[in-house]
């Protein structure tokens, strides 16, 4: 559904994005992550043909996007991060007014506006102004404003920042609604959680190109630990677990919290290998578990873990 081709965009010496390159098809959610700076908002911004790059295209359908006025364009919808509201007026008029942005009028403007009102659950306040309303409810009609034109694509520059868990969790039901559908989205967060949730794949961008692009379970096989293998002991009193470092798919090994948590690349090679050795070695255990290292590990494993400043 949508191709982002080799974009590149500099402002003079500082260059923003450099070589990015993903797809996303039909009924597929995106994330795109990266630290402050990365280059994730002028890749957005880029898709949505606010930002002309230097060089690289976007294709929507295999078609490329040429113009401000090209009508591909109507395929796509934005969310942005700050807030495209007017306070003064009420939620129906915002929406009509965005609506006639899209040349939508009359009946099929009103089904569209009733339609978005009542997949966001704010049907009830439609003529309450927008300013009554709380950050959450704002977020909320900000994603109806985006969806008037029935857009196949949807970009979402972090749509849930600063609201609260339970707006949060209606925007990901919106989404989720909205997936089924088979619309494509393009979700840009810091919330590694919403990520986990939400999407299908995951691209990371760091210094302005795509450092990973793969399923969360492929993100795991980058990292030198991607399981965790976590065995109680009978007996813990004296035990070292040094020695296990010489076992070939073991990576790591540590007593944290009086449980034996050995890292192994490979589960299904890993796990029997531990188990075998403690059982060589005469070290009796009454549980064992195993484990995934989360999203924000995969995170700052790939891009590191020193503060970023916005540039």
């Amino acid at each position: 559904m949508l191709e982002v081709q080799g974009l590149t965009k500099s402002y003079g010496k500082l260059v923003a994005i450099a070589g990015v390159s993903f797809r996303a098809d039909h009924g597929e959610t995106v994330g795109l992550l990266g630290p402050n700076g990365a280059g994730k908002t002028t890749t957005v911004s880029i898709i949505a043909g606010l930002l002309s790059p230097d060089s690289g295209e976007v294709l929507i359908e295999g078609k490329r996007v040429q113009s401000d006025t090209d009508p591909v364009k109507r395929k796509i919808g934005l969310v942005p991060q700050d807030m495209a509201l007017y306070d003064q007026l009420t939620a129906r008029d915002n929406l009509t007014f965005f609506a006639a942005l899209y040349s939508l009028a009359g009946t099929k403007a009103k089904k569209s506006i009733d339609d978005a009102l009542n997949l966001v659950a704010l049907s009830d306040r439609a003529a309450d102004k927008v300013g009554t309303f709380s950050g959450g409810m704002k977020r909320r009609l900000n994603l109806a404003a985006a969806l008037l034109h029935d857009p196949q694509i949807l970009l979402l520059d972090e749509p849930t920042v600063g609201v609260d868990p339970q707006s949060r969790n209606a925007i990901f039901e919106n989404l989720e609604t909205l997936k089924k559908r088979g619309k494509t989205l393009i979700y840009t967060t810091h919330y590694m959680e919403e990520a986990e949730r939400l999407c299908d794949r995951i691209v990371i961008i760091d210094h302005g190109k795509v450092i990973a692009d793969d399923t969360l379970q492929g993100l795991h096989k980058l990292l030198p630990v991607a399981n965790v293998v976590a065995v109680e002991l009978d007996r813990a009193d004296g035990f070292k677990p040094e020695p296990m470092l010489m076992l070939p798919e073991v990576k790591s090994a540590e007593f944290v919290q009086g449980a034996l948590r050995v890292g192994v690349h490979d589960l299904s090679r890993g796990a029997p290998e531990v188990l075998r050795w403690l059982a060589e070695n005469g070290h009796s255990y009454h549980h064992v578990s195993s484990e995934q290292p989360d999203l924000e590990t995969v995170f700052l494993t790939l891009t590191g873990r020193s503060l970023r400043d916005s540039k």
